[in-house]
Order: structure tokens, then C-alpha cells, then sequence
């Protein structure tokens, strides 16, 4: 990128003590930029694995490492010394100001995060009268009891006998029955609903329970008690839930006279589509969730502890903990492909250092690029060769956009011609795989059926895979790079200028929020050529600068989900990985040498800990907007970097041009 200034240098400590006090202040020290750099550089290398890649922790709230606990004891699989490890982490997380869980480090209370890390506390041992436990029982009761719980906790409650079946939705096996032209079809919701679903389908149709040996029950988290509650389901709010609510009370009526042959046969066909997507040592989705519906529906047809199946899927589930010594915790997955490209972009913006490490990176990647397996994708694209790239160390079935545009950006940034083939396919793939209104959603094409959000089972929003504006950008950004697929790019630049927001921002789907999205776009329109000095350029940058926190940094909140009103806004703090995507976005749209752009790269580098790294508590992404949270444990440490190699690489053109 040419910068549209030529005024800028940095100066040395020599000249620096020529300038005067307002002088000193807009400039960047030249030798200590450098040196943070270098080092930050240096630490992030030798995080590098030998085979080439990065992966870092993925964490979310407590909900997991306590389905962890409640898996062992459902299954009666209870490793004492792991459960009590993971029960430490539990009791560290608990938010001394509410008392309860929250969905990310600093957030509100999640009454059902906080039901299920109570449970799985309980089950370990820990006595109800220890003051940890009295404070998360009673923060439970103020807010209505555990008859208030979500869908997925609830129908864990079911399975452990702590509520009757009629206190959940109908998931019935006969799902994976329904023609595609139904209005409910397994194509229509996303992939991470189907992989949940199919197995948990399995898991209710035969009612499973819990073999709970310890016989732990958590009646006292219940206003009234269970078997005699009638208000498990939130009132209807909307024509459409009313409609679903009546759909709801039919099939359960209707779902246990079900002939006993249909229902045999729509199990097999569940035990069959989970089999095709059990994904060896990575689990059916490479995410907990699912991994752990397939474990113990596995189980509950018949397959024993020895039989491959399910050696694999404990593996799979045990491939995810983090033991840190004296506590653990689990991870909803893996995030290997996206830590390596992510960190590979990172280390490429200044080309003046040795590359090695990175090509031998990019060299990872091409080998787990995916190509002919049988993905989901293809009930849509029958005829579309692969050529994508999944999250995960392995996903062949669900291979995703976001990860494929960025992989092929640090493969053709890295040296197109040795990485042509793989290229070619990811951009074919990729092209392909554009919606019909121009954008790219993370896994499907069309995946737009916002009625489904509606169903009873979906109370958390997040059924279905709509095209986004910070995967759409990333899409737009490697196919303009590329230069082809040009009809595609400008149909996806016409999407995102659809979706800015009034005040000049674009929504975040995969990263918190505004900030994020904002950066995407404006890294897209950077890529492929865009005019920068378009109005809409222009708005996103005045926006981002309006955002700008006193200290120089940016900062965030999760709750920008829940209320636009906050966007860009962060009580606590200014973040690193936050900082760093604003002035990204800044100096793709031609401001290195803005005050902003400065006074982020300060942030920055006062903020380097001792590792020469960022080290933040701070949950960086959703998995799902409202409902769920990610902190990529690596976000803070190569973000920061790419910021700091970009401004480097950029004032150094600057300054030889001056």
C-alpha cells in the first residue's frame, strides 16, 4: 500500500532531543520501536511448534469444563484427580461480585453457566454450605431458580433426572428424515447445529440418563420443585414463537406413539450420519459440544468402552484439556489452522525479516488444506471442487471460508508460484461459495432461514449461518488480491457498503464487534484495490478515530452485542488485540501517519509484559453473539505484532521517501 502522506519519519534519540516538548509527543522513539518489536517477534517464534504451526488456548466460560465434569459422571468415566483440577479452575472463575458465572472474564451473570458449574461442583464433593456454593445458589434463586435455565441446560437437567422430560423441547431422531424441502431440514441450520443435533437427537429419542454413581441431585436450586413446574418455556413474544410453541405441544404428544419401526430406522440413519462425521481423534465437528452428544449416544446404543468409535471419541474429548498442574479446563476446540495463518500474516508485513519461519508455516498449511472430502457444503455445491481449510487440526466435513481467505492470503503473500495449485482451488472454492446477496457466511451457502431462530430448541439465536460482513471482507480481500473472481468481489464490496452501520461501522461476527468488523472491511477494500477515499472509507475511519480511548488504545465490550449503543465503547480498559485491529484498519485506509495511528503504537509499546508479548484476560471474540464467548489466548500476543510490523514497515517507506 502506498501511504497517502509523505511527511512522516521516525527520529532517533538524537534528534528526538532537538524537538520540542508538542514535537516529542507525536513522534514514535525509532530504537525503541525496533527493539519491542524485535523482541515481541523473537517471543512469538519460539512458540512455534517444529512442524511449522502455532496453536494457542482457546478458551470460553466455565459451561465447558463443567460439561466435562458432568460427562464423566453421566458416563461413569470419573477421573478424581482430572475432576478436581478442572473444580479448581471452576472455583477461580466464580465472580465474587454477583456471585455466579459469567459468559466472559467481567460480564454479568449467566444462570446457566452458573447452574452447571454448581452442579459440577456439587458432584465433585464440594459441600452446599461452602460459602462459594451458597453465593452461586443464591444469586440462581433471586433470578428465578433453575427452572430458568437455557435449552442445552435444561436437557442436560432432563438427562440427570433433575427435571421431567416435558421441560424441554422435542428433539426426536425422525429429523434426519424430513425432505430438504421441509421447512425444518438439517441443511438449513448451520453446521454446528447439525453436529449437535443429530447425536442429542439420538440422546433423546431414547431418553438417556445419567448414571450419576454419586446420586448428586440440585433440587435446592429450584423455586418449585421440578416435577411440578409449568413454566420451563419463556413466553412467546412473537406471532412466529406462538406458532412454533403450538408445533412444539403437538410433537410431544404425537412423538412417543410414533411407530416403533420409523422410530428404529430414523435412529440408525442418526448413528449412521454421526458415524460418516466422527472425524477420528478430532470429534464429530472438532467442537466439545457435539463431541460429547456422539460420546455418550455411542455409548447408549451399544458400543462399548474398547470398541474404536469410542476410544476415539474420548481421545477426541481429552485431546482438549489444558492441564496447567494444579487445575485444568477444557476447550470447545482447537484453533491450529487459524493461530498459524493469523501469526504467518502477522510476521509477512515486514518482509525485511527472515521469512524462513513463515514459509515453513505456509508449508504446514498447504498440507491440511482440504479438497475432495465430503463436506456439508456440497448439498449445496455438489460440483464445486474443494479446496478449503478448516479451523481445527482436522474438520474435513466442515472446511470454512474465514480460515480458506486467509490461508490463501499468506500462501500467495508467501510465493504464489510455488503455491498455485493450492490457490487456484481455495480461490475456485471460495468464489463458489458466494450467497445470493453478494456475502459469505462462515460455513453455507444460503443459510439464511431466520425463522428457525424461533423454534423452541433455538433460544439462543444462533441456529442458523448467515453471510457476515467480516467473513465476506475477508473473502473480498484475498479474491481481489488474487485477481480473479472480480464479478464475485465487487457483488461482495456491494454487500459490505449495504451493511455499514449509520454511525460508519460494520458489525463483527467472529471478533468483538465493531472494531473488529470495521477492521475487516476496511483490510478487504484495502486488498482489492478499492477507492479509499470513498465516503464510506472515510466514515469508518472517522468512526474509529471518534472510539479512540484517552490512553491512546481501543477497547471493546461483549456487550456491544446486546446494545449498538456501546460500540467501540469499554468501561475497564483499553486491549491490545483491539488497539491493534483499529490502527490495522487505520493504516489500510491511509493514516499511518495520523495522530491516532501514533498514539496506538504507543499503547502498544507501553504495554509489552515481560514476556515482550500481551498478555490480556479479556474474552476477544462470540462464538455465538449473546450466548457465547471465545478469549483466543493468542489474539493479544500476534495482533499486537502485525500493528507494530505493518507501522514499521510503512514509516520506514516513508521515511527513505522524505
Amino acid at each position: 500500500m502506498t501511504p497517502q502522506h509523505s511527511n512522516f519519519a521516525l527520529k532517533s534519540d538524537a534528534a528526538e532531543n532537538n524537538m520540542s516538548n508538542d514535537t516529542k509527543q507525536m513522534e514514535i522513539n525509532a530504537d525503541e520501536l525496533e527493539s519491542k518489536f524485535l523482541q515481541a517477534r523473537s517471543a512469538i517464534l519460539a512458540l512455534q511448534n517444529l512442524d511449522g504451526h502455532w496453536c494457542f488456548p482457546l478458551e470460553a466460560d466455565c459451561t465447558i469444563p463443567a460439561e466435562y465434569i458432568l460427562m464423566m459422571h453421566f458416563m461413569d468415566e470419573i477421573d478424581v484427580i482430572l475432576e478436581n483440577k478442572i473444580a479448581r479452575f471452576i472455583r477461580e472463575k466464580q465472580d465474587m461480585t454477583h456471585g455466579g458465572w459469567p459468559l466472559y472474564y467481567g460480564g454479568a451473570f449467566d444462570i446457566s453457566c452458573t447452574i452447571k458449574s454448581y452442579y459440577a461442583l456439587k458432584l465433585v464433593g464440594d459441600p452446599t454450605d461452602a460459602p462459594h456454593m451458597v453465593r452461586a445458589r443464591e444469586a440462581i434463586l433471586e433470578r428465578g431458580g433453575a427452572a430458568k435455565a437455557n435449552v442445552f441446560t435444561r436437557l442436560l437437567l432432563a438427562m440427570y433426572d433433575q427435571i421431567p422430560w416435558r421441560g424441554v423441547p422435542v428433539v426426536p431422531s425422525e429429523l434426519v428424515l424430513l425432505p430438504s424441502w421441509f421447512p425444518f431440514h438439517l441443511s438449513k441450520v448451520s453446521y454446528w447445529s447439525r453436529t449437535v443435533m443429530v447425536p442429542l437427537s439420538i440422546l433423546c429419542t431414547l431418553k438417556a440418563r445419567a448414571i450419576n454413581p454419586r446420586q448428586v441431585n440440585i433440587r435446592e436450586l429450584f423455586i418449585t420443585p421440578p416435577e411440578e413446574e409449568q413454566n420451563y418455556f419463556p413466553k412467546a413474544d412473537t406471532a412466529l414463537k406462538r406458532v412454533f410453541m403450538l408445533v412444539e405441544r403437538l410433537l410431544s404428544k404425537i412423538e412417543p406413539k410414533l411407530p416403533q419401526s420409523i422410530r428404529q430406522y430414523s435412529i440408525g440413519k442418526a448413528e449412521s450420519w454421526t458415524l460418516e462425521r466422527l472425524n477420528g481423534e478430532c470429534g464429530i465437528g472438532a467442537i466439545f459440544p457435539a463431541m460429547v452428544n456422539a460420546y455418550e449416544a455411542l455409548t447408549l446404543l451399544g458400543y462399548s468402552y474398547d470398541h474404536p468409535n469410542r476410544v476415539q471419541s474420548r481421545n477426541a474429548l481429552r485431546g482438549l484439556l489444558i492441564d496447567e498442574g494444579e487445575r485444568a479446563w477444557c476447550q470447545p476446540c482447537t484453533s491450529p489452522v487459524w493461530d498459524t495463518l493469523l501469526t504467518s500474516l502477522a510476521l509477512q508485513e515486514d518482509p525485511t525479516t527472515d521469512q524462513e519461519p513463515v514459509l515453513k508455516a505456509l508449508d504446514w498449511l498447504t498440507e491440511q488444506q482440504v479438497f475432495d472430502a465430503p463436506g456439508d457444503w456440497r448439498d449445496k455445491k455438489p460440483d464445486l471442487p474443494g479446496g478449503g481449510w478448516a479451523f481445527q487440526y482436522a474438520n474435513p466435513h466442515y472446511p470454512d471460508l474465514d480460515d480458506t481467505a486467509a490461508a490463501a492470503w499468506g500462501l500467495l503473500q508467501g510465493g504464489a508460484e510455488r503455491h498455485q495449485f493450492a490457490l487456484e482451488r481455495a480461490a475456485n472454492w471460495l468464489a463458489g461459495m458466494q450467497s445470493r446477496n453478494g456475502g459469505f457466511a462462515a460455513f453455507d451457502i444460503d443459510n439464511v432461514h431466520h425463522y428457525l431462530n424461533e423454534i423452541p430448541f433455538a433460544d439462543h439465536g444462533a441456529l442458523i449461518d448467515p453471510p457476515t460482513s467480516d467473513v465476506t471482507a475477508r473473502c473480498v480481500g484475498l479474491l481481489g488480491k488474487y485477481g480473479r473472481h472480480q464479478l464475485e468481489v465487487w457483488r461482495g464490496i456491494s454487500f459490505l457498503l449495504r451493511e455499514q452501520e449509520a454511525n460508519g461501522s460494520w458489525w463483527g461476527r467472529w471478533g468483538t464487534n465493531y472494531i473488529y468488523g470495521t477492521w475487516s472491511v476496511l483490510e478487504a477494500f484495502q486488498l482489492a484495490q478499492f477507492d479509499m477515499q470513498h465516503s464510506s472509507v472515510q466514515r469508518a475511519v472517522s468512526w474509529l478515530k471518534s472510539v479512540q480511548r484517552a490512553d491512546g488504545g481501543w477497547g471493546e465490550t461483549n456487550d456491544s452485542y446486546l446494545d449498538p449503543k456501546l460500540a467501540g465503547q469499554f468501561f475497564e480498559t483499553s486491549t491490545a488485540f483491539q488497539t491493534a485491529w483499529a490502527i490495522l484498519g487505520l493504516m489500510a485506509a491511509g493514516e499511518v501517519d495520523s495522530d491516532a495511528v501514533r498514539n496506538g503504537v504507543r499503547y502498544l509499546l507501553k504495554h509489552q509484559d515481560e514476556s515482550h508479548l500481551w498478555e490480556e484476560p479479556w474474552f476477544t471474540a462470540p462464538g455465538f453473539p449473546r450466548v457465547f464467548y471465545l478469549r483466543y489466548h493468542g489474539y493479544s500476543k500476534f495482533f499486537p505484532i502485525w500493528a507494530l510490523a505493518r507501522y514499521r514497515a510503512l514509516t520506514r517507506t516513508v521515511a527513505a521517501c522524505t
